[in-house]
């Protein structure tokens, strides 16, 4: 993350606190002892550092026109959180928007269980949660450029070329356990109804679901990622890949387009199975943990067919199953679906 914060101080950050929080002139010239000179003077002295060794840049004129400098500990946790609130925002809206745009079917508004006002709902529950997400990982990145992680930057930093390649893998089958136990226990009841059925609200899940939970739900299903760097050596440049990845494939396991039928991957078919019928499917990359945790669920084959998926007989065996379900976990079904009542058989 220290990367990213050395370009957003670069391009932005550095005017924005020189505004803000403008250094006060010196006393004295450093040159001739004159009492008039304008000059910023640091508090503390503050040397450039690269973040990394493929490229630099050299700060301007505004890194050394802030009381803040760019070592300031407060000023660091503010960047990181204001960073990452915004740039998981961009993400989510970007590839929200794309995936609702082009990849969506549409037909799923017809769907029996598909809320009143259900896209600006998951809008709002997402925004409402993201600047609390952020204020609560902001801690990880802080230590981390600290340099109390185990990220490097160049091979020989790391265990060896070997592990360039192992590293991904090894993160996949990390987070992916971690996930599947976090968000299991999510499901216990003593938790399910304060923190977890904020997510569960959504039935049939629209693009804009993908992060709109309770804002500590959504921040401990996202803790394996952040801890994964402080228990193995991680790539700068492949764990800052890896973030971007995880917010587009959140995306992907709700878009509602169900190509992959695997047995191995747990993509949007088996996480609408999880939406419908709730103890199943928890992964979030693969079956791997649902199938030796006893809670994995095939999809059924009409869900590969863009007109069974959609059918009525299809709609109606969802319902039937999933209002039995929602009886069990939940008790009475609170929701307000499209016909604008609380519940709607089929």
């Amino acid at each position: 993350m220290d990367i990213v914060l050395e370009v957003v101080d670069t391009f932005g950050f550095d005017y924005a606190y020189a505004a803000i929080l403008p250094a006060q002139p010196a006393p004295y010239s450093l040159k001739d002892g004159a009492s008039n000179s304008t000059s910023p003077a640091l508090s503390s002295p503050w040397q450039y550092s690269p973040s990394n060794s493929i490229f630099q840049l050299r700060p301007r004129e505004a890194a050394y026109m802030s009381a803040w400098t760019r070592d300031n500990p407060i000023r660091q946790f503010v960047s990181l959180f204001l960073i990452t609130w915004i740039a998981g925002a961009l993400i989510y809206f970007i590839v929200s928007t794309l995936s609702y745009i082009f990849i969506f079917d549409k037909a799923t508004f017809k769907h029996p269980k598909f809320l009143k006002n259900q896209v600006r709902m998951e809008i709002w529950q997402a925004v409402s949660a993201m600047p609390w997400m952020a204020l609560m990982t902001a801690p990880f990145f802080f230590v981390e450029i600290q340099g109390y992680s185990k990220l490097y930057e160049r091979t020989s930093e790391g265990p060896g070329s070997w592990y360039n390649w192992f590293q991904f893998p090894l993160f996949i089958l990390f987070t992916d356990c971690f996930v599947y136990l976090i968000h299991r226990g999510l499901h216990h009841p003593a938790i399910y109804k304060h923190l977890h059925k904020a997510h569960h609200k959504w039935i049939m899940p629209t693009p804009y679901a993908s992060i709109a939970f309770n804002p500590v739900d959504g921040f401990m299903q996202s803790l394996p990622y952040h801890v994964f760097p402080f228990v193995f050596p991680l790539q700068k440049f492949a764990y800052l890949g890896l973030f971007i990845f995880i917010q587009i494939w959140t995306v992907f396991i709700h878009d509602g387009e169900y190509v992959a039928n695997s047995p191995l991957i747990n993509g949007a078919a088996c996480h609408t199975l999880h939406h419908l019928y709730f103890n199943y499917n928890y992964g979030q990359y693969t079956t791997l943990w649902d199938r030796l945790g006893g809670s994995y669920r095939k999809p059924n084959a009409e869900l590969f067919s863009r007109e069974a998926k959609m059918g009525k007989k299809e709609w109606e065996r969802q319902v039937k199953e999933m209002e039995k379900v929602v009886l069990e976990v939940e008790g009475a079904d609170d929701r307000t679906y499209g016909s604008g009542t609380s519940k709607k058989s089929q």
